[in-house]
C-alpha cells in the first residue's frame, strides 16, 4: 500500500534523506510500522470439522492503537494422505471482536526481537497472539466471531492421488483478503480484536494435508 510522492530535488520523507532526480515519481509506503508473517500448518488430521480455526491473529493496543490488515493470503497446500471420498475443502477469514482471552494449541509465533518486522528499527509488533495449527483445530479462547467471513478460497478433492502438480492444485492459491490500492479500506483492528482463518467444510475422510498462509499489516497510532 503506498502513496505517490514527486521529488523536485533531494527531499525529506519520514525523517530520512531521499535523493531523487528532478520530477521523479516514487511509490513510498504509508505511515505506521509494517510487519509480515508467512507460515504453514503441520499435517492436519483427516476429517477435521467445519469451522475449525487453523490460524488466529489477536491484537492488543499500546503505543499503536490500530492494526491495519492489508493482506491475508492462502499460499497453497499439499496433500499428505489421499482421500477416499470426494468433497469440498476451503478456508475463510473471519473478524473477531471482544477477544479477551487468547486461544491455544498449535504453534504460537513470538513477535519479539526483529521477528515479523519489515525494517529493523521498528518497534516490536503489538500482536499479542499469533497461532497456527499443527495437527488439529486451535482452541478458540474468548472472543466473538462475525457472522460472515470477509474472504475465502474454495476447492475440492477427488479420490485419487495427485501425481502431477502443474495446474492440478485442489485449492488455487489466492487472497482471503487484500487492500493494496490507494483508498481501499483495510481490516481495522482495535484493542482486543483480530481475525481467524477457519475451514469452510469438514475435511474429506482419510485425507491429511498441510497449508500455508501469509499476513501483511501495519500498526498505527491513529486512523
Amino acid at each position: 500500500m503506498g502513496v505517490q510522492i514527486i521529488f523536485t530535488n533531494g527531499n525529506l520523507w519520514a525523517g530520512k534523506e531521499e535523493a531523487r532526480n528532478p520530477g521523479q515519481v516514487c511509490l513510498m509506503p504509508q505511515g505506521g510500522n509494517s510487519y509480515s508473517y508467512s507460515g504453514y500448518t503441520g499435517t492436519i488430521a483427516a476429517a477435521l470439522a467445519a469451522n475449525s480455526e487453523v490460524l488466529q491473529f489477536r491484537f492488543l493496543a499500546g503505543t499503536k492503537t490500530y492494526a491495519l490488515i492489508e493482506r491475508i493470503e492462502f499460499e497453497g497446500m499439499g496433500i499428505v494422505a489421499v482421500p477416499t471420498a470426494a468433497g469440498p475443502l476451503g478456508f475463510e477469514a473471519v473478524p473477531a471482536r471482544a477477544w479477551t482471552a487468547a486461544g491455544s494449541g498449535g504453534t504460537r509465533i513470538n513477535p519479539a526481537s526483529n521477528n515479523l518486522k519489515l525494517e529493523t528499527p521498528l518497534n516490536t509488533s503489538q500482536v499479542s497472539d499469533l497461532g497456527i495449527a499443527t495437527t488439529g483445530a486451535l482452541t478458540a479462547g474468548t472472543k466473538t466471531l462475525d457472522t460472515n467471513a470477509i474472504g475465502g478460497v474454495l476447492g475440492g478433492v477427488g479420490t485419487a492421488a495427485v501425481t502431477v502438480y502443474g495446474g492440478t492444485s485442489i485449492i488455487t492459491p489466492g487472497m482471503l483478503f487484500e487492500r493494496y490500492q490507494n483508498g481501499d479500506m483495510p481490516l481495522v483492528l482495535a484493542n482486543q480484536e483480530g481475525f481467524v482463518i477457519r475451514t469452510t467444510h469438514a475435511g474429506p475422510a482419510t485425507m491429511t494435508y498441510a497449508a500455508r498462509f501469509g499476513i501483511s499489516w501495519r500498526e498505527v497510532a491513529a486512523f
